[in-house]
Formats: C-alpha cells, structure tokens, sequence
C-alpha cells in the first residue's frame, strides 16, 4: 500500500463496529484513487478487478465509468504485478 503522512494535529477516527468491512462507498473511492492499486482493493475487500468493474459500473453513470475505464485500463498504478516488472 502506499505510505501517507498526516499532519501533527490528525485525529485518527473511533474504531469502526462494523469489524472494518468496506462499505460499497469505499471501495468506490478506493477504485476512483489512482494510488490504490486492484491488488491493494483485493487484500482489503476479497474483491477481484472485476468484481470492482461490475461495482464501479453498477454506482456510476455510464459517462463517469467510460471515463474511469479510459484511465485506469492498462495503466500500471492500478496493477501491481506490472509495476514490478
């Protein structure tokens, strides 16, 4: 995952009580971050890279998700293996 600093004064929130189960919300937000890789959404929510698509799909209007899977198809932040190579 990508490392992030928080300035002097951030409060970190209360503990969740739904045992950190990401909402549809996050994982939205999650695929909409250029910096969390599919891989990084798959460790945290169980979810492959099309499980994502068909969630993405199902939340956004249609031109907001052409417009997502013009960025995000084939480039390398969203997939880590190609990072690596």
């Amino acid at each position: 995952m990508t490392q992030r600093s928080f300035p002097d004064d951030f409060i970190p929130a209360p503990p969740r009580h739904d045992q950190g189960v990401l909402t549809t919300s996050e994982i939205v937000a999650m695929a909409w971050d250029d910096e969390t890789s599919f891989d990084d959404i798959k460790k945290q929510s169980g979810l492959s890279e099309s499980e994502v698509i068909k969630i993405m799909r199902g939340h956004m209007q249609p031109s907001s998700f052409r417009m997502w899977r013009k960025r995000v198809s084939g480039r390398a932040s969203k997939h880590d293996v190609k990072l690596k190579n």
